[in-house]
């Protein structure tokens, strides 16, 4: 394996694939690395005014009658800060007490809102989609980061954390403030990462926290973060949830989504958990949890499995979980020591992972300096192949591996490059959503078609072809958008797609070509 093949399998595995300038940089795999480390040192939270959801709170709690000849203009939202404008009065209404945290969106300060079966079918309407405009573009701002930030390393850490701390609420301010979280902490250390995820209100509230109280204690919060967050299963008794979750209790947020700790909430009594006994609050059960070696092997093979193979090898996974406990947690330390080793390039290694949905649209995207008008459909493809970022199928979240391909799927993926860069007509019907936002949509409400606008811009891959023929263009492209390398007729079949062609589509059809085969679904 020659040092350009290297390097093409760092970008993949520590970022999502290398642009032709990356290749044409000629730079060795190890200071590759320390650029993208060096790169992914700042965190920059994701952020935007059309990120942002707030309920339309002068619909909500204003009689429909009431403002039949006074309409807010254009759906304008009102809030304390904001008055409706002199031509637009909202009319009074009586004081509510002020409900739970989450129930829609954000709740302004000291704003009360209707329960939402109190709302009537259009303003439930107007609520989802609401929702709906801030996750679709939470997701596609995310996927932007992703194919042209060069925080590249970063973005990879944060779409790891995505799945290992997979959260599924409908509020997408607290879905993106646990976001943002996880972003900042990425690279840190897994100890302040924990603790501040545990603590973020979207967490809390999918995980029944809410509800933990000393008088009736919730277990699910407690069990989740031994089971999937740190421990694992087998490294903890029924007991020890019984007494972390005791330990939990009182831990909640408030109806303006701060985290709150509720000292009458809380069981103050003394706890035994893993074989230690004290007065213990949730943070203390946080840090006993780190103290146990099996947090580190845990959580050491689990990135093993992301970034490198998806069957773990102990022999890797021992020294690297060894280190990393021994740096109280240090996140970019462990993923340099383990880009850095010599087995991270073994064979098995390269052109074995499948890529997930996000993977493989960002990939294009940034491999290939695709821009695109809008980014819209991609997320509808994207979750056509089963992978809604914000949306996590349960709190496991995605499988991946093999669970990413079936017959569906597969023809899917292998039509993707045809709709982005052909205009060829591949319609997908969407299953019914799942989390009701956008219930009950008719098939051809959940059909997406191509309309995306991409384009392809030539003038990198020439660079990197520079004065290669154009018979051996195919395979030359080949060996830098095929991680597991080509069949030979399959070779020979890209090849015939170019014949016969001035040169620019020769270069087109190639690609499209290239990117249809069952290998680029490898990296």
């Amino acid at each position: 394996m020659n040092s350009t093949q290297q390097l093409q399998h760092l970008y993949w595995r520590a970022g999502f694939g290398p642009r032709p300038q990356d290749v044409a940089a000629g730079l060795s795999p190890r200071k590759a690395l320390r650029q993208l480390l060096h790169d992914s040192e700042k965190y920059e939270p994701l952020v935007g005014a059309d990120l942002n959801y707030a309920d339309p709170q002068g619909m909500v709690m204003t009689d429909p009658a009431s403002t039949k000849n006074n309409p807010v203009p254009n759906g304008m939202v009102t809030t304390p800060d904001q008055p409706a404008p002199p031509e637009a009065p909202v009319a009074p209404v009586a004081p509510m007490r002020p409900r739970a945290a989450f129930r829609g969106g954000t709740v302004a300060a000291g704003v009360p809102r209707l329960r939402r079966a109190d709302l009537t079918p259009e303003q439930r309407k107007m609520q989802n989609k609401g929702i709906q405009d801030a996750f679709n573009n939470m997701s596609t701002a995310w996927m932007e980061r992703m194919a042209t930030s060069p925080a590249q390393l970063r973005e990879k850490m944060t779409l790891f954390w995505h799945g290992h701390f997979a959260c599924r609420v409908r509020q997408p301010d607290a879905a993106l403030r646990l976001h943002n979280t996880t972003r900042q902490y990425a690279l840190g250390k897994f100890p302040d990462l924990l603790l501040a995820v545990s603590k973020e209100p979207a967490m809390l509230q999918f995980l029944n926290n809410q509800q933990n109280r000393k008088e009736h204690p919730n277990e699910n919060f407690a069990r989740e973060v031994m089971e999937l967050f740190t421990l694992g299963r087998g490294n903890y008794t029924e007991n020890d949830v019984k007494e972390g979750a005791r330990a939990f209790t009182g831990w909640a947020y408030d109806y303006q989504g701060n985290f709150r700790f509720r000292d009458r909430e809380h069981d103050a009594g003394s706890k035994t958990f893993l074989g230690r006994t004290g007065n213990f609050t949730g943070e203390d059960v946080l840090s006993i949890i780190l103290e146990q070696p099996a947090t580190a092997t845990f959580l050491t093979t689990k990135i093993y499995r992301f970034f490198v193979n998806d069957v773990p090898n102990p022999a890797h996974i021992e020294p690297l979980a060894r280190e990393f406990r021994k740096s109280g947690y240090d996140i970019a330390d462990l993923m340099e020591r383990m880009f850095s080793a010599d087995w991270f390039y073994d064979p098995a290694n390269v052109g074995t992972h499948i890529k997930s949905p996000v993977e493989l649209l960002a990939g294009i995207r940034r491999t290939l300096n695709v821009k695109v008008d809008n980014a819209q459909p991609l997320l509808g493809y994207q979750r056509a192949l089963g992978q809604n970022l914000f949306q996590p199928p349960n709190v496991a979240g995605w499988p991946g591996g093999r669970n990413w391909i079936d017959s569906s799927s597969l023809l899917l993926r292998l039509q993707l490059p045809a709709i982005l860069f052909k205009n060829a007509e591949f319609a997908v019907a969407l299953k019914q959503d799942e989390n009701d936002i956008a219930p009950n949509q008719t098939k051809a409400e959940r059909t997406v078609r191509p309309g995306a606008g991409a384009h392809l811009p030539l003038a990198p891959l020439q660079l990197l072809l520079g004065a290669t023929p154009a018979p051996q263009q195919p395979e030359k492209l080949s060996g830098f958008l095929l991680q597991a390398g080509i069949r030979p007729e399959n070779l020979q079949l890209v090849q015939q797609a170019a014949q016969q062609k001035e040169p620019a589509e020769a270069l087109r059809s190639t690609l499209v070509s290239l990117l249809s085969l069952p290998e680029y679904q490898l990296a």
